[in-house]
């Protein structure tokens, strides 16, 4: 399973879901109901790819989304300290 942060990473996920299932980008959006130009926003992370139509998407791939809680590394830790201390100043 992948740990996803983010849009663009959910989209790759979403799009190697799609080629592993032999689908391309017209063959999902018509299945899923979405047009294929939203698909394509989607599979690179733009920002203006709406959610509801995400979650016929995923369901047209036989997919759920899961959320976790994220662990933080240490050098995510250290960006954010130092983030904090420069907002401080």
């Amino acid at each position: 399973m992948a740990n996803i942060t983010n849009a663009r990473q959910l989209g790759t996920e979403v799009r190697d879901a799609r080629k592993k299932q032999g689908l391309s980008q017209e063959g999902l959006a018509a299945r899923a109901g979405v047009s294929r130009a939203w698909l394509a926003r989607f599979e690179t992370g733009h920002p203006a790819a709406s959610l509801a139509p995400l979650f016929r998407v995923l369901g047209a791939l036989d997919l759920s989304l899961d959320l976790t809680a994220r662990t933080v590394t240490e050098a995510e830790a250290a960006v954010l300290a130092a983030l904090a201390a420069r907002a401080m100043r």
